[in-house]
């Protein structure tokens, strides 16, 4: 069987229901993510990577990027496998940018699925998840609404 035709790990769209919920485990944000985030995304803001700079703001020290606290979200989402070779396309994200991460923070997501539609068309459906995003002494730092068309299952498996 070629990887093509495996079975795919994730959740069938008529596997979800409102009310589940979905954690994953921790990670740390570090050093390195920060700065290979910054030669990334081109990003090298003065208060993700001068240490002096960032010594003069609010924080006091340097903090990872917003959109590296997302994009690490939504690897730790992947690696739960809930929506592997099942997602269709990311139709939406609503995000808020609670707390600053800081290097050294470790991470964990949680989801809830909070709404789903059916639509025929497509032989799936949307589903839409509010995620929160969790530092180590249990502080949502970012949290918001992921919206995805989810494949429904395969015919004569229903």
């Amino acid at each position: 069987m070629s990887d093509r035709e495996a079975e795919p790990r994730g959740r069938y769209f008529e596997e979800f229901s409102v009310g589940d919920v979905i954690t994953t485990a921790a990670r740390t944000i570090t050093e390195a993510d920060v700065v290979n985030f910054a030669a990334l995304s081109g990003d090298w803001n003065q208060l993700h990577t001068d240490v002096e700079y960032a010594r003069e703001t609010p924080f006091g020290v340097r903090i990872a990027h917003g959109l590296l606290g997302l994009a690490v979200a939504s690897g730790l989402g992947a690696r739960v496998g809930f929506m592997e070779g099942t997602a269709e396309a990311f139709l939406k994200l609503e995000w808020k940018f609670r707390r600053p991460i800081y290097i050294g923070d470790t991470i964990r997501l949680r989801g809830e699925v909070s709404r789903t539609r059916a639509v025929r068309s497509m032989r799936g459906g949307v589903v839409v998840l509010e995620m929160k995003l969790f530092n180590q002494g249990g502080e949502a730092v970012q949290e918001g609404k992921w919206t995805v068309a989810i494949k429904g299952r395969p015919k004569g498996e229903e």
